[in-house]
């Protein structure tokens, strides 16, 4: 575990010390994972990252081994928490990357905003989400007020959940109310505009997500400077589950421009990543 709670890695990156500052550090890859999702399956991906980047799965309070501490009720109260703890996590010369995926894309937007100024954001990775803009969605709206097997129904929409969880009540009562309180801030969630950000933004998405539509990806293109770099998969809405290198092949070249600007002069112009 890194130092810091808020944060989970991989004890396979063979790179330099992640706790340097020298400016040859990896780039540091932070993931917010999906409504009700485990943020130690992002670990599974240091490996296709090799030397670039270090993965750190973002574990807010209230889970995982945080599951005492009270969760944060709000979008907004979570992006503070989780852009404080990465501002405290930042060293001169290592530049870092956000990346989320549905829920957590919108969450990693939020976070993007409060660390716009911070030295090293480099960019933002959005995947199986619409722009922030048009959340939330009614569907998501819908499903979060409802309770018990009608929820658990509304949710297989989305994908994600096994059979057996989708068949068994006892493992219900035990994995969902994290989804549901994840689904109930989503639902909740409050769009203010603002000046769009001043990193690239890249989106990732599956070709057969019917939660995700070229119209919904649109206006993601008024958050940040020029049109957002896209990238489509074969699958679903977890195209990449078994599938991990869908988003490493895209989060390394990333990684790897990040670290080349952050040895290289300041310039007044941003880098072409894809």
């Amino acid at each position: 575990m890194a130092a810091s709670p808020w944060f989970l890695t991989s004890e396979t990156t063979s790179g330099a010390d992640p706790t340097g500052t020298a400016a040859d550090a990896p780039t540091r890859v932070y993931c917010f994972p999906h409504a009700g999702g485990n943020p130690r399956t992002f670990l599974d991906w240091q490996d296709g990252m090799g030397d670039d980047a270090r993965i750190l799965a973002v574990c807010p309070p209230g889970r995982g081994h945080r599951f005492r501490e009270p969760a944060p009720a709000t979008v907004a109260e979570l992006a503070d928490g989780a852009a404080l703890a990465i501002a405290l996590d930042t060293a001169p010369g290592r530049p870092f990357v956000l990346f989320g995926h549905s829920f957590g894309a919108a969450l990693a937007f939020e976070v993007a905003r409060r660390l716009d100024a911070v030295p090293g954001l480099a960019a933002l990775v959005a995947s199986g989400c619409s722009a922030p803009s048009l959340l939330p969605t009614p569907r998501v709206v819908e499903a979060a007020r409802l309770e018990g097997r009608r929820f658990t129904e509304a949710v297989g929409f989305f994908g994600g959940l096994p059979p057996e969880v989708l068949q068994d009540e006892a493992v219900q009562e035990l994995l969902l109310p994290h989804l549901k309180a994840d689904f109930t801030m989503v639902a909740e969630y409050e769009y203010r505009p603002a000046a769009p950000l001043r990193v690239p933004i890249t989106l990732l998405n599956g070709i057969d997500d019917p939660h995700v539509t070229t119209a919904s990806l649109a206006p993601w293109a008024r958050e940040c400077p020029g049109e957002p770099a896209r990238h489509w998969a074969d699958g679903g809405h977890f195209y990449f589950e078994g599938r991990p290198h869908t988003v490493t092949d895209v989060l390394r070249p990333l990684a790897r421009a990040a670290r080349h600007e952050a040895v290289t002069p300041a310039r007044d112009e941003y880098v072409e990543l894809i």
